[in-house]
């Protein structure tokens, strides 16, 4: 058993790894390092830019394994199949006009089409390679929520082929109301990840992590408010009728954030990259192309330059 370095920060890690070219399944120095991915829906334009940095500068088999809730579960997939810079079409006006439609509420549609996203944006029009996610020796752990429990769920154990990913997918990114009713997958039913862990540090850690780099969404100075009256209203009827596990962690999920917050801000076992304190406050059916564009550029930047500061000795030693 390899003998772990105690000392050894996030960075300093990411960056020995990165010159020593180690690969998963066959480390020396006897850590486990995650990647945790925040979701956040549009916010997610953020953390999208930033697995676009980790695969410009080549640092993703540094991980073992690559954790993500809501959108970070889908930026965790085209960071896996090798195709994270490419898939920034994604995020185009035509392609997200589709995917996010408040008018289709009017016609008792859904707000969020993730069915769509998955299954014709992920197929035909910006491919995902399902196979290579597969394939990948770093792990992938799309997390969910138990519609009749509440709890996190790792859907790892169930990815077989493209078929399966695509379900954890669209299970990790089922946001209440606005995505539909939750999605079954063999015997249980699945909402998005942020009714339980929209930042899946815990379960990392639970899962052997020793270190984690976690690409968050929300800046540091961000003030997370509960929702109004008539939202809480409307969304635990929601639940209680058809994710009835979930109306518990809903209403304590602002709690839970400050919990998260206060637990991991100065774990020297955790090293988080965020948008800067000038980025653009984003909602979460945001689809301004303007502002994506931002958000995908600072997070794209953000994490480049973090990264950078511990790479960049490493290479001129």
């Amino acid at each position: 058993m390899p003998e772990q370095d105690h000392a050894l920060g996030v960075g300093e890690l990411i960056a020995r790894r990165h010159r020593e070219e180690s690969a998963p399944g066959a480390r020396t120095d006897g850590h486990r390092l995650a990647l945790v991915i925040e979701g956040g829906s549009s916010r997610g334009a953020f953390s999208h830019g930033m697995a676009m940095a980790i695969e410009e500068l080549g640092v993703l088999p540094c991980f073992d394994a690559v954790y993500g809730a809501s959108a970070g579960a889908l930026n965790g997939a085209w960071l896996l199949c090798g195709r994270a810079v490419h898939s920034e079409r994604a995020w185009h006006p035509e392609v997200i006009n589709r995917v996010i439609s408040p008018m289709r509420a009017l016609r008792g549609g859904r707000v969020v089409d993730t069915e769509y996203l998955v299954h014709t944006v992920y197929e035909r029009i910006v491919p995902m390679d399902f196979p290579a996610i597969l394939a990948n020796p770093v792990t992938f752990h799309p997390i969910a929520t138990d519609a009749d429990t509440g709890e996190a769920v790792d859907l790892h154990s169930g990815l077989s082929d493209s078929a399966s990913v695509q379900a954890a997918l669209r299970a990790s990114t089922c946001l209440p109301i606005l995505a539909g009713r939750p999605v079954r997958i063999g015997g249980r039913r699945y909402v998005d990840a942020g009714l339980s862990e929209s930042v899946p540090i815990r379960t990392a850690l639970a899962q052997g992590a020793t270190r984690v780099l976690v690409l968050r969404t929300r800046r540091e100075d961000e003030i997370v408010r509960p929702p109004s009256t008539l939202e809480s209203r409307v969304v635990s009827r929601f639940l209680a009728r058809h994710a009835p596990g979930t109306v518990g962690p809903w209403r304590t999920r602002v709690q839970q954030h400050h919990r998260d917050e206060a637990d991991f801000a100065t774990d020297p076992a955790i090293l988080q990259i965020r948008p800067p304190h000038s980025a653009p406050d984003i909602g979460r059916v945001d689809r301004d192309p303007a502002v994506l564009r931002e958000a995908l550029g600072l997070g794209r930047a953000v994490t480049a330059r973090t990264l950078a500061a511990y790479l960049t000795p490493m290479l001129s030693a």
